[in-house]
C-alpha cells in the first residue's frame, strides 16, 4: 500500500471514530436531558405528596423512582464503556466523607532510586490521598455472659455474680439487635418476616413470631420515656398536628379498616424557642373529632393544623357563647390553602389560580427572610409586610370569586381559603405560628412511605405499639441523633435498672453518647 492508500484509508478509520464519538457524545447528552427531566417530575411529585392525595402519588413516585436508577446506571456504564482520553465528563462534585467514619491507612512504598537517572537521594515534597468509601459487612455475634460458681471450703456457701440485665429476661437478643430489628421495622419499612429471612441468609433461624415477641417488649420498655415525651410536647405554646391513615385488621373478618396515627409535634427553632424539638404519636381506630380532643385534653395555646372538622371541639367556647374564651386557638394552613389552587392551575392553567399563587408566594418569600428570627421579630415583620399583601389577596379573590360558577373547582379553591382566612392570618398575630403545617407533614413522611410494607397493623395493639416506637425514634432523629445507636443505648440502662427518676436523663435532648459511657462508668465503680 502506497503513503497516499494508507492516508486515505487513516483519514477513513478517523472519520469512523468521530462519528461513533459524537454518537455516544449525543446519547449521553440526550441521558442526561432526560435523567434532569425525571429529576424536576420527581421533586414535583415529592413537593405533592404529603397532601390530601398523596396516596395517588405513591405510585408515580415510586415508578419514576426506578426509571431514574435506570437511567443513570445506563449512563454510568457508557461513561463507563467510553475511550477515556476521548470522551470525558465533568466530575461530580463531591462532599467530604465524614471525619467520624474510621480510617485505615494503605500505604504505597515510596521509591527507593529514581526512575529517571537511578539515583538515591530522593526527598519527601508531600503526599496525595485518596479517600474510597468501603463497606464491611455486618456480623452477628454471641456474647457468652461467663459466670463462674464458686464454693466456700469453710462454710460450703456457693457464690456466684447474678445473672446479666437482659432487655429480655431469658431472651437471646442484646440491646444492639433489638434496636435493630426495631429501626427497620418502623424506620426503614423492612417488615419481620423479611428480617427474618435476611438473618436466615446469615445462618440463624430466627421466626417472625420471635422477632414479634422483641418488638413488643422494645414498646414496652420506651412506652414511659413515650409519655414523657408527650408530656414535654403539650407544654409548648405552639403544636404542629396532622394525621395519617394506617390499615388496621378487623378480627374475624378478614379484611382490614382504616386506622390512623397523629403527630403532635413542638419545634421551636423557626422562632429561636426555648424548648427542644419532639414528636408525640398516638394511634386511634378511626378519624372522629373526639380523638385530637382526648390527645390534647391538658393542651393551652395554638395549633397549626389542616381544616379537618374535628378540630373544631378544640377551638369552641366552653360554656355561655362570650363567657369562656377557647384554650385553644387554630390557625390554619396555607400549603393546603395554596396546593388547591396549585393543583388547578396545574389542571388549567387558569391565570386566576397563577396571580393568586404568585401572591401567596410573596408571602413565603417574606418567611425565608424572617425564619430563625426571634418571635418578636418575626411578628413585628410580618405585621408591616405580610398583613397588607393579605388584605390585597382577600380582595383579589373575592373579586374573583363573584365571577365564577359556584360549581368549578377554583371556586371551590377560592372558597377553601376565604372560608378560614381568620386561621389563615392568624400566623401575623403570633410570631410563634408558622404559615403552614409542613413540619408536621414532613414527620409523617416515613409513615407515609414505609406503610405499605407493613401490609396492615394487625390490631388496636399495634397500632399502639407504633405510635409509642416512632414517637422515641422521630423525636431521636430531630436531635440530630443516630437512632439506633440511642434506641440501644437507652434499652440497655433501662434494662440495668435506670431510676425511673432519672427518666427524664434518657430524653433524646439530654442524652449523649459520651454522657451516658461516663454514666455507666460510674455506675460500675459505685
Amino acid at each position: 500500500m502506497d503513503a497516499a492508500a494508507e492516508i486515505i484509508s487513516l483519514r477513513a478509520q478517523l472519520a469512523e471514530r468521530e462519528a461513533e464519538l459524537a454518537t455516544a457524545r449525543a446519547e449521553l447528552t440526550g441521558a442526561h436531558l432526560l435523567i434532569e427531566q425525571y429529576k424536576a417530575q420527581l421533586h414535583k411529585l415529592r413537593r405533592m405528596q404529603f397532601g390530601r392525595s398523596s396516596e395517588v402519588l405513591d405510585a408515580q413516585i415510586e415508578q419514576l423512582e426506578l426509571q431514574l436508577e435506570d437511567l443513570e446506571e445506563a449512563e454510568a456504564a457508557r461513561v463507563a464503556a467510553a475511550p477515556q482520553s476521548r470522551l470525558t465528563r465533568s466530575p461530580a462534585v463531591r462532599k467530604p466523607l465524614p471525619a467520624h467514619l474510621p480510617r485505615e491507612d494503605v500505604m504505597y512504598p515510596a521509591a527507593e532510586t529514581c526512575p529517571n537517572c537511578g539515583g538515591t537521594h530522593l526527598v519527601k515534597l508531600g503526599e496525595d490521598i485518596t479517600e474510597v468509601l468501603e463497606k464491611i459487612p455486618a456480623r452477628l455475634k454471641v456474647i457468652r455472659y461467663v459466670r463462674p460458681k464458686l464454693s466456700c471450703r469453710s462454710c460450703e456457701t456457693i457464690t456466684q455474680a447474678p445473672a446479666p440485665d437482659l432487655p429480655i429476661e431469658k431472651g437471646r437478643p442484646g440491646p444492639g439487635l433489638l434496636a435493630h430489628v426495631v429501626v427497620s421495622k418502623y424506620l426503614d419499612g423492612l417488615p419481620l418476616y423479611r428480617q427474618s429471612a435476611i438473618l436466615a441468609r446469615e445462618g440463624v433461624e430466627i421466626e417472625r413470631a420471635t422477632l414479634a415477641d422483641w418488638v413488643g417488649h422494645a414498646a414496652w420498655w420506651l412506652a414511659p420515656l413515650a409519655a414523657t415525651i408527650g408530656a414535654h410536647v403539650k407544654t409548648a405554646p405552639v403544636i404542629h398536628t396532622d394525621d395519617t391513615p394506617v390499615p388496621l385488621l378487623s378480627p374475624g373478618l378478614g379484611r382490614t379498616r382504616t386506622g390512623r396515627l397523629w403527630v403532635y409535634l413542638a419545634d421551636e427553632r423557626s422562632w429561636q424557642g426555648p424548648r427542644p424539638t419532639a414528636a408525640w404519636y398516638r394511634f386511634s381506630p378511626d378519624r372522629k373529632g373526639e380523638r385530637p380532643r382526648d390527645h390534647l385534653a391538658e393542651f393551652e395555646g395554638t395549633i397549626q393544623a389542616d381544616a379537618y372538622t374535628g378540630y373544631g371541639a378544640l377551638t369552641r367556647e366552653s360554656g355561655a357563647p362570650g363567657r369562656n374564651a377557647p384554650r385553644i386557638q387554630h390557625a390554619a394552613c396555607w400549603a393546603h390553602a395554596r396546593r388547591k389552587l396549585f393543583d388547578e392551575f396545574e389542571r388549567t392553567k387558569s391565570p386566576i389560580a397563577q396571580e393568586a399563587l404568585r401572591r401567596i408566594g410573596e408571602l413565603y418569600a417574606i418567611e425565608a427572610q424572617i425564619s430563625g428570627e426571634s418571635a418578636e421579630k418575626r411578628e413585628q415583620v410580618r405585621q408591616e409586610q405580610a398583613r397588607p399583601l393579605l388584605a390585597e389577596l382577600k380582595r383579589y379573590l373575592q373579586e374573583q370569586r363573584r365571577r365564577l360558577s359556584a360549581k368549578t373547582n377554583l371556586a371551590k379553591a377560592i372558597n377553601y381559603a376565604l372560608g378560614r382566612w381568620e386561621g389563615l392570618c392568624l400566623y401575623t398575630t403570633d410570631g410563634r405560628v408558622g404559615i403552614d403545617n409542613n413540619p408536621a407533614e414532613r414527620a409523617l413522611r416515613g409513615i407515609a412511605i414505609t406503610r405499605k410494607n407493613y401490609l396492615f397493623l394487625g390490631s388496636e395493639a399495634g397500632g399502639e405499639r407504633a405510635a409509642i416506637i416512632y414517637t422515641v425514634l422521630e423525636t431521636a432523629k430531630l436531635n440530630g441523633l443516630d437512632p439506633e445507636a440511642y434506641l440501644a443505648n437507652v434499652i440497655d440502662r433501662m434494662a440495668k435498672g435506670h431510676p425511673a427518676t432519672r427518666l427524664k436523663e434518657l430524653l433524646p435532648w439530654n442524652w449523649s453518647m459520651e454522657k451516658s459511657a461516663a454514666d455507666q462508668a460510674t455506675a460500675v465503680l459505685s
